[in-house]
């Protein structure tokens, strides 16, 4: 399985507004809408990270390569992707006349970290710091975006840095939690395994048989990986039991 883990920036749009608090901008207000302005990337367990910007690359290459890049993955990750960065970058696509990235799978860490725990804030800095993972890159706030819609170069160098660590969080926040993770896509269907050697969340083969899966009407084999500590069932049942519906 080729999973890929990315994470965008994007520039504010620009508007003419009278009030600073609770305004509503019309169309007609809207000077500048934002775009992608850049983005970074890592195949899993890969060394470098991957960066392209509007300012290094130019905007049609960044974006292209961005579409590379999703036609090669089998599983995306990122960190509120679903709502924001894969959203932004089919936009951009649909806007340089590209068509739709071969389908892959996603995995939204911030839906695993509201679904699966009660952290006081699900922010991504909150989260893995309070985990001992990492932490992002700090920075000027929104001057930062200021400056590199300006063309400043050492602001780009800090947006490079900001960015590229993000990714490298959002990945070790992914080994993290890949264990808590129930809907990941499965390793056994990408690598060919038909039995129940191969854990689904992490395609490792160190499973262990710890006790029995029940459904209402199955039992079967349960396992945990003492790799990443995922539970699985295996795919054989074990025993069964018919159940008659009452009228």
């Amino acid at each position: 399985m080729k999973i890929l883990t990315i994470d965008i920036e994007t520039s504010p749009s620009l508007a003419h507004v009278w009030s600073l608090w609770n305004t509503n901008v019309g169309l007609n207000q809207l000077m500048e809408s934002g775009e992608v302005i850049c983005f970074a990337a890592k195949w899993y367990d890969a060394k470098d990270v991957k960066f392209y910007s509007t300012f290094h690359d130019g905007k049609a290459e960044m974006i292209e390569a961005a579409h590379r890049l999703l036609e090669e993955a089998d599983t995306v990750v990122h960190f509120n992707g679903q709502r924001f960065d894969i959203p932004h970058l089919n936009r951009e696509f649909l806007e340089a006349e590209l068509s739709p990235p071969a389908p892959f799978a996603q995995v939204d860490l911030l839906k695993v970290v509201k679904k699966q725990f009660r952290f006081p804030t699900n922010k991504l800095d909150y989260v893995v710091q309070k985990l001992g993972i990492g932490k992002k890159t700090a920075h000027t706030g929104h001057q930062l975006w200021v400056d590199c819609m300006k063309g400043d170069g050492d602001a780009w160098d800090l947006m490079k840095k900001y960015n590229v660590q993000d990714v490298r969080v959002t990945e070790d926040l992914y080994d993290a939690l890949l264990p808590w993770i129930p809907t990941h896509p499965n390793h056994k269907l990408y690598d060919g395994q038909a039995d129940d050697r191969m854990c689904p969340n992490c395609g490792s083969d160190r499973l262990k048989k710890e006790g029995r899966a029940y459904t209402s009407v199955s039992v079967f084999q349960r396992y945990r990986c003492d790799s990443c500590g995922k539970w699985s069932r295996g795919s054989k049942r074990l025993g069964s039991s018919e159940i008659t519906s009452l009228k």
